[in-house]
């Protein structure tokens, strides 16, 4: 019989990570070198889309996956360059410049760490679903409008090569999903495009792509003022983009993997890794929802595909790079015009939906749509949508608040009952539902089946106690429960003039 293992082996077994088995290992590096290549068309793509070489949107894939794999708080979840990302700091780069564009890169990453040390982790709760809906509809949007220049005065086989690549990704998977389809119609178009010698816009014509691993350096910026008021609102904006769709995706692996992930870590690690893809030249990104479902739909779990990811990335575009120059612009064009109809929630918006939908929540989705398509800024579109939603829950609460008067017998008393959540919209006009002159002198108040929630309610019973006090008649406040007591308690008769 073998010996029981001792406390110091069993410390170390529960240690061990879980990708140093075979098993898991296999299928870690198999899931990692199939993001890796799917990860080429979009980064590039997104570089283009940027307005940028297509080496920078390559080394922020490469830098963001490898550096998050270490610092993330979702295992198995892709960052890389992203098109939410690019549509961002598109305006940088093409009115202040590449140099500005990493600076903004790295100042997002310093937002990121701060907004994540803050918790922001924990606001995403208060993002209504109508609004989530709103945001990826309006990037599915921006995504495909940001393809029609490249549709614009380009030579006639532009368009079948474009119709042919989206054929071939609808298709291929039919036929197997081991490889990537943006992968193959890449590949095959690319092939017909150089055999016949098609004159057609190509990668190599957006800019030459890395022949050596990325070097560190500071961002070829002034250090002043000046230059930071021009890129701060963009870093901003960046910043919470990015943790908006990187909280959203985690959100979604988490249920997919029925597995917890921290988000606060989360949203620190994407703050570091913009950090360092910055300082190696890269243009930022977040985490992606579509390579990251590759990932775990072909089975990865852990950190490593992820690292992985990023590393295979760096390999095929230094060995590859004269292979990648020659891909025709319209088979990244109908990559992306893939994606953008992918990314678009369809269902939102089919009429049996928009049918059974409150009113109120098909505004708020359309209003995020209208505002980040009309700015190109995903959030602004967020915080709009968001403070509507606010507004249209508070109408419909407010509206649900309800007085009932009942006499008492003897005429001496009066007992309203009061229904419903008291807050600044319910109680604006609550005391002008008193009969101040024809009421008895005794006055109740029920609140057993209301809550209070803040000042403004409380400051409107003070309100009505002083005009019934005014007409010599006493008020009682009775039903309150163990909260509403508290906030009653504490405010009442502090909150009018003098006190």
């Amino acid at each position: 019989m073998s010996s029981p293992l001792s406390p110091a082996a069993l410390l170390r077994g529960a240690r061990r990570p879980a990708w140093l088995s075979p098993k898991v290992f296999r299928t870690e590096v198999l899931a990692g070198l199939v993001v890796g290549l799917a990860l080429i068309p979009e980064a590039i793509s997104f570089s283009v889309i940027a307005g940028v070489d297509p080496k920078v949107g390559l080394f922020a894939a490469c830098t963001m996956a490898m550096v998050i794999a270490f610092v993330g708080g979702r295992p198995a979840m892709i960052s890389a360059s992203t098109g939410a990302v690019a549509l961002v700091v598109a305006p940088v780069a093409r009115e202040h410049g590449l140099g500005y564009l990493i600076a903004t890169v790295i100042l997002a990453g310093i937002f990121q760490i701060v907004l994540g040390s803050l918790g922001v982790a924990a606001l995403m709760r208060f993002v209504p679903r109508s609004v989530m809906v709103g945001f990826v509809n309006a990037l599915g949007i921006l995504l495909f409008t940001a393809q029609i220049p490249n549709l614009h005065n380009v030579p006639w086989p532009v368009y079948p090569l474009v119709v042919a690549g989206l054929a071939l990704m609808v298709l291929f998977p039919r036929l197997t999903r081991a490889v990537p389809a943006p992968l193959v119609s890449i590949v095959i178009l690319t092939v017909i495009t150089v055999a016949a010698g098609l004159a057609v816009p190509t990668v190599g014509d957006k800019g030459r792509l890395p022949s050596s691993l990325p070097v560190p350096g500071l961002p070829d910026v002034p250090f002043t003022v000046h230059t930071l008021t021009v890129i701060a609102p963009y870093a901003l904006a960046m910043a919470l983009v990015g943790l908006m769709e990187t909280l959203m995706t985690a959100k979604l692996v988490d249920e997919i993997t029925d597995t917890h992930s921290n988000k606060t870590r989360e949203s620190i690690g994407q703050g570091i890794a913009n950090i360092v893809t910055g300082f190696f030249g890269g243009m930022g990104g977040c985490a992606m929802i579509g390579q990251t479902m590759i990932n775990v739909k072909n089975g990865a779990r852990t950190r490593l595909s992820t690292f992985l990811a990023g590393f295979f990335l760096l390999i095929l575009c230094i060995a590859l790079g004269p292979v990648v120059s020659d891909i025709p612009m319209a088979a990244l064009v109908a990559v992306m015009v893939l994606v953008s109809v992918g990314t678009f929630d369809w269902h939102s918006v089919k009429p049996a939906t928009l049918k059974r939908m409150p009113v109120g929540e098909t505004s708020v989705m359309v209003i995020t749509v209208a505002v980040v398509v009309a700015t190109g800024n995903l959030s602004i579109g967020v915080v709009v949508g968001t403070l509507t939603a606010t507004v249209v829950f508070a109408r419909r609460v407010a509206r649900l608040t309800r007085v009932t008067a009942v006499a008492d017998p003897d005429g001496n008393s009066v007992v309203y009952a009061v229904t419903g959540e008291l807050f600044f919209a319910s109680s604006n006009d609550l005391a002008g539902r008193f009969d101040y002159a024809g009421d008895p002198s005794a006055v109740v108040i029920d609140l057993t089946d209301a809550h209070v929630w803040d000042a403004s309610s409380v400051a409107a019973l003070d309100t009505i106690t002083t005009k019934y006090a005014a007409r010599g008649k006493t008020v009682t406040v009775v039903g309150l429960n163990e909260e509403s007591a508290r906030m009653h308690g504490n405010l009442t008769g502090e909150l009018t003039a003098g006190h």
